[in-house]
């Protein structure tokens, strides 16, 4: 017996693209959904055309079939949705721009970066993020002067993936911008420039008034291992919010920071397993044998995976 291929498309497209034409709304949608699950690029069409249907759930599944398929036409139809006078649809599409992968379908969205719907503007900043398109880097530029914070924050990101050097001076200037959001994406976007001013930036920003800057400005700093950031994330060692802690901790394990072995090894003693499980896989990073006999109070804790963790990182100490 011949064994079907998993990967082929199923569904005569035909056949259900007749139901999208049926006076029920319940049986439209239902096509249009089951046109997603064919994974037949014929399929696209008939669901461009159902981005216009006179009921609000059709349009909105339509758009989240759509976000199965690449392709000028697709991303068309998702910028036609994207508008709809019905948030949910208009939301289904921009989740659905984000999952394009063909960077052909950047020229689409260039257009829409300019739209006078600051909600257009961040759902196509948001799909380019993933394209890389290198066009896209002077709308991006320019939109860090927009008046909508989440338009300027998706811009960063843009400007974050193509990694231009050149972009640094203006990326430390989003560091400073008065929402938080624009801050935070500075924080990650940063991360990609070597430069002096892009280091201290992101130190700098461990420090922000916003938990959440700081929380991803510390990730960061550990990712790209930014020395000079040590003394600042030993501080937030005791940040009010378990999250901040949690990132410092992984950052100095990262940064094998020997001046972080003991207080990191004191918050073994919290009561969150998820600080206790990176404390327990920074001490192993960092590798002190100072940090033995906290470790070994552990060995046995009451969630498994700290105690997989703990193991490790006694292992680990041995071993170096």
């Amino acid at each position: 017996m011949a064994v079907s291929d998993p990967f082929e498309p199923f569904g005569d497209v035909a056949a259900i693209a007749a139901r999208v034409g049926h006076e029920d709304a319940g049986v439209r949608r239902v096509a249009v959904m089951e046109l997603g699950e064919t994974a037949d690029a014929a399929a696209i069409p008939h669901l461009a055309a159902a981005v216009a249907d006179p009921a609000p759930e059709v349009r909105r599944q339509a758009a989240i079939a759509l976000g199965e398929f690449d392709g000028d036409v697709a991303a068309a139809a998702l910028a036609r949705a994207l508008v709809d006078a019905d948030r949910s649809v208009a939301e289904a599409a921009a989740d659905s721009l984000a999952e394009l992968k063909d960077p052909d379908t950047a020229a689409t969205l260039l257009l829409l970066t300019g739209h006078g719907d600051a909600y257009v503007r961040w759902a196509a900043f948001r799909a380019l993020k993933g394209l890389r398109s290198a066009d896209a880097l002077a709308p991006a530029m320019a939109a860090l002067r927009d008046s909508d914070a989440e338009v300027r924050a998706q811009s960063v990101g843009v400007i974050g993936h193509l990694k231009p050097e050149h972009a640094v001076t203006a990326l430390v200037a989003a560091a400073h911008d008065a929402d938080a959001a624009v801050r935070r994406a500075a924080a990650s976007a940063l991360g990609y420039s070597a430069s002096e001013d892009a280091r201290e930036t992101i130190a700098a920003l461990t420090e922000d008034a916003d938990w959440r800057v700081r929380e991803t400005a510390a990730e960061t700093a550990g990712a790209e291992r930014i020395a000079a950031a040590i003394p600042r994330l030993l501080r937030l060692l005791a940040d009010e919010h378990w999250q901040v802690r949690v990132k410092a901790i992984r950052s100095l394990g990262q940064l094998e920071a020997r001046e972080a072995a003991g207080p990191i090894a004191a918050a073994l003693d919290g009561t969150i397993s998820n600080l206790r499980k990176e404390a327990a896989a920074a001490l192993g990073e960092i590798a002190d044998p100072s940090s033995l006999p906290q470790l070994r109070r552990y060995i046995d804790d009451a969630d498994p995976d700290v105690r997989k963790t703990v193991r490790w990182a006694i292992g680990r100490i041995g071993r170096d």
